[in-house]
């Protein structure tokens, strides 16, 4: 195995570096000129929206509103390669799952609806009603609707995505995992135990008016980097950022604005952060603890001392429970206990305690470095204490700020991709359509997994992404998978999960967010709903990547009319023949979409209610709930003297499973992925050096061996005790059980791992 070179990245994130990054993806994608075109319709009134991550549009876009990563996702969708049927018929599948994930997606678009052929173990072209009728047929006759999971990623739209839930809800079942499952669910089942509502309460302008600004666990750089234009501003007009990581990610130290010219000729950069607290992995909840302890302790002393409160003391006692049992709690826990489990001094605690408290407005960031872990939930219930103690959430300024990923993950959830429904969005489906849904509630991603290992499950519909990379435990998972009856796969590109397939397999080819999508009525506009909750409309322009394509919608639609027959209740020809009769239908089901078509012709689209910005609390108290953390563990303990605390993350060159190229600029990795992250001094106490070969053994007591080897240690500015490799590369270590109980979130970002030395560097 070719050893990945290591070079130092010295310059800032963004900048000169991100300009040609971009340039490079156009050119390799054979692009350059027409993905250059394209880049000035994305996020634009009149445009498609970004099909990378989910943070808001400013209210008066700029002619480049688009980021480094923004514009490789759209090269990667508007590539001019082609993967045809005459590539199926040069490699079978087994030849193809010897690839790298990062050759599967180069192919390029898929042109043609594709049947696995088992006799030649290649996918051959099918035409679409035969597709439609064959999967119908499986559907309908050979299995039970729970025998059936319908998977949703988060590009999938607003439209595709109410149609896939009616469907599923139509067929029978309420199984709907879906990629929010993987990453933000614990924000889903924390936030509305505390505050009511499972979304966040900031708008992109309450940046401009906060004092400061506290990110925990997110890399906006790489997972949402037109977030560091709203942290630029704020870094420059001295609002503190205190970032809390164990990557000093270089994003948080500084960035150079590639759209500010001055910054850009001079070649100078704007310090983010004002602190970088690099806590340990799995030491978010301990760091949270002791700044909320110091919090208690300001307070006491400003009380002691009749100079009035530190806390918000109005807003406590007006507006929530349960402070009295918190502030207990953080009393009688040491400092001792908090530094040695958080990896910070109670100096560094104490310092970021002061300066949040000075804040007169503070708006909470965070990303799955919270949420992946074994008490998920609970660490988003300690970030939303931490919030209530000053009465940051409903005002100007303040507020919670989940950043989600991809750039509908929330709006899928919106609009019924649930396996928990509530019994009145069920009543409203029955008075909307005439059926009875079913009420039982269905399988996470966790329970279909289980499912499929236990063969329970039978047939696996997805709906974008790329299910077999993104999963935990992936060996025993994607042999699971092997044994399905029925596979399906709408995509636009090859992955793996097409090559993880079932006895019967069908690759279903669908239009890009980039591209015109003409129906029946006429163009087509689709909507999404960005981290925030504004809703806003998405058109494509492009001239669609081959005549064969259909739209997500279309593609459910058929699949619908092939499956449910010519008596459904739902009618499946008139929604994908217009798309704002299926609009009229989400509003029909959730009355917070009101005037839903003529709002998104608005530009800019509209914002949906948040109860809890205007502080009314919907939760069983009607008021904001406090909540105790017991201990200081994130994680499981861990005894083994040797271990390591793994943590997955992903390249900048990365979004999702999706590998734009094999490098990682802002971390100085080039040409590899099969590397970890050690500090020196962690790497001596491992007896490794620079360069070594090394795998990775799971600690668990499931009586299961999970093991990757040949990773290439990397020195790097890390806590000791702790190990960082990107995902997917390492979710075999993750054991399936390893998982938050309350949301089912697997801790990717927590893995009890030891290591063990294959070669040495210079072997």
């Amino acid at each position: 195995m070719a050893k990945v070179k290591i070079r130092a990245y010295t310059n800032p994130a963004g900048g000169w570096g991100a300009l040609e990054a971009t340039g490079k993806a156009l050119v390799e994608q054979d692009i350059p000129v027409r993905g250059a075109a394209t880049l000035l319709r994305m996020n634009q009134p009149t445009g498609f929206d970004c099909p990378g991550c989910a943070w808001p549009d400013p209210k008066k876009p700029g002619p480049f509103e688009f980021c480094e990563n923004g514009a490789k996702a759209m090269a990667w969708e508007a590539t001019a390669k082609r993967c045809t049927p005459d590539f199926f018929a040069a490699h079978t599948v087994s030849e193809l799952e010897t690839w790298g994930d990062y050759d599967l997606e180069m192919v390029g678009r898929i042109t043609h609806p594709m049947r696995y052929e088992a006799a030649s173990d290649r996918y051959v072209p099918v035409a679409w009603d035969e597709a439609f009728a064959r999967i119908g047929t499986i559907l309908r006759e050979d299995m039970e609707p729970d025998q059936a999971e319908f998977y949703t990623s988060g590009r999938a739209s607003n439209e595709a995505a109410f149609l896939f839930q009616l469907l599923g809800r139509a067929y029978g079942t309420n199984n709907f995992p879906d990629c929010s499952n993987m990453c933000h669910e614990a924000t889903s089942v924390g936030l509305p135990q505390s505050i009511g509502v499972g979304k966040g309460t900031v708008l992109l302008e309450d940046f401009d008016r906060a004092d400061a600004i506290l990110i925990f666990g997110q890399n906006p750089g790489t997972n949402s980097p037109r977030m560091m234009t709203s942290l630029r501003d704020a870094a420059r007009r001295n609002a503190a950022i205190l970032s809390f990581n164990p990557f000093p990610e270089r994003a948080l130290e500084r960035f150079q604005a590639p759209q500010n010219p001055v910054e850009m000729a001079s070649l100078t950069s704007t310090p983010i952060s004002s602190r970088i607290f690099q806590v340990r992995v799995g030491g978010d909840a301990a760091a949270l603890k002791g700044i909320m302890k110091a919090c208690i302790a300001m307070d006491d002393a400003a009380i002691a001392a009749d100079e009035g409160h530190v806390l918000d003391a109005d807003f406590i006692a007006g507006h929530t429970n349960g402070f009295d049992a918190l502030a207990a709690d953080l009393r009688s826990t040491s400092w001792a206990a908090i530094e040695r489990r958080s990896g910070l001094t109670r100096a560094d605690l104490e310092s970021a305690a002061r300066t949040y408290v000075a804040a007169e407005n503070a708006i909470l960031v965070w990303g799955m470095g919270i949420t992946q872990h074994r008490r998920g939930t609970e660490n988003v219930r300690l970030i939303s204490n931490l919030a209530l103690l000053r009465g940051n959430v409903g005002r100007p300024g303040a507020g919670l700020c989940p950043v989600r990923g991809h750039s509908n993950v929330q709006g899928n959830r919106t609009v019924g991709i649930t396996e928990k429904p509530t019994p009145e969005m069920l009543d409203r489906i029955r008075d909307a359509f005439g059926f009875e849904p079913p009420r039982a509630h269905g399988h996470d991603v966790v329970a279909a997994l289980g499912a499929m290992v236990q063969g329970q499950a039978r047939a696996f519909i997805a709906l974008g992404g790329n299910f077999a990379a993104a999963v935990p435990d992936t060996e025993s998972v994607q042999q699971a998978m092997r044994t399905l009856d029925l596979t399906v796969a709408i995509n636009t590109k090859l992955n793996r999960g097409q090559l993880v397939h079932g006895r019967e397999a069908y690759i279903l080819p669908c239009l890009a967010r980039s591209e015109v999508d003409h129906q029946a009525t006429g163009p087509q506009s689709i909507t999404v709903e960005d981290s925030m909750s504004m809703v806003h409309a998405s058109a494509g322009r492009n001239r669609p990547a081959s005549e064969h394509l259909m739209s997500e919608t279309a593609i459910v639609a058929g699949i619908a009319r092939a499956t449910l027959g010519p008596d459904s209740a739902v009618p499946w020809e008139d929604f994908a023949a217009d798309y704002d009769r299926i609009r009229d239908a989400i509003e029909r089901v959730f009355p917070i979409f009101q005037g839903f078509n003529a709002r998104i012709r608005v530009p800019g689209g509209f914002h949906l209610t948040s109860l809890a910005r205007e502080r009314i609390w919907a939760t069983p108290s009607g008021r904001a709930e406090f909540a105790v953390f017991e201990g200081l563990e994130e994680d499981a303990l861990m005894s083994d003297p040797g271990a390591l605390w793994l943590t997955t993350m992903r390249s900048h060159d990365q979004y999702n499973t999706t590998l734009y190229s094999l490098s990682d600029r802002y971390r100085g990795v080039f040409g590899g992925r099969m590397v970890v992250f050690l500090s020196e001094s962690e790497m001596a106490r491992q007896g490794v050096r620079a360069g070594d070969r090394v795998a990775l053994d799971t600690i668990a007591d499931d009586g299961v061996a999970r093991s990757v080897a040949s990773f290439q240690v990397v020195p790097y500015r890390l806590p000791d005790g702790c190990v960082g490799a990107y995902y997917p590369e390492a979710n075999p270590l993750v054991p399936l059980g390893l998982h938050d109980p309350q949301s089912h979130t697997p801790s990717f970002k927590a893995i009890p791992v030891r290591m063990r030395r294959l070669e040495t560097g210079a072997a």
